[in-house]
């Protein structure tokens, strides 16, 4: 029993099984949530989905379909993860300092917490259960 409270309280973390889970985690609460229902309806989304930033709502549209359906698989499998997440930053970060700004916390907490979660996504890599770490390994 001491052994096992010994390996839960101070045994070393696989790290990369970790990023793993948190990659895939993420990944797929972003596309339950967010992209697949503005996938399945786009004309739905293209009413809803605000134009923050002057693109027009089509390419907001089909920018927050691309990061949060096409991008967030790209995390989940750890495929250009780093990038892949600066997208999802980036459209989450819009949402919380242009659309949300002015919003009480409740409404801020879902584009921050994504935020964060995909930012340290961005800082740590996917580590070495990924598809990056197969075809740059390599390289290292």
């Amino acid at each position: 029993m001491k052994a096992i409270l010994k390996k839960i309280l101070v045994g070393d973390a696989n790290i990369d099984v970790a990023l793993l889970a948190l990659r895939v985690m993420a990944a797929v609460a972003l596309l339950k949530a967010h992209g697949l229902p503005k996938l399945l309806n786009i004309q739905d989304a293209m009413a809803h989905i605000p134009d923050p930033l002057g693109f027009g709502s089509t390419f907001s549209t089909y920018y927050a379909i691309f990061a949060n359906v096409f991008c967030a698989l790209f995390v989940a499998f750890g495929f250009f993860t780093r990038v892949s997440a600066l997208f999802i930053i980036s459209l989450t970060l819009t949402g919380l300092f242009v659309v949300h700004l002015t919003d009480p916390a409740n409404l801020q907490d879902t584009p921050l917490i994504y935020s964060i979660v995909f930012g340290f996504i961005a800082y740590v890599g996917a580590g070495k259960y990924s598809i990056d770490y197969k075809i740059f390994k390599s390289q290292k």
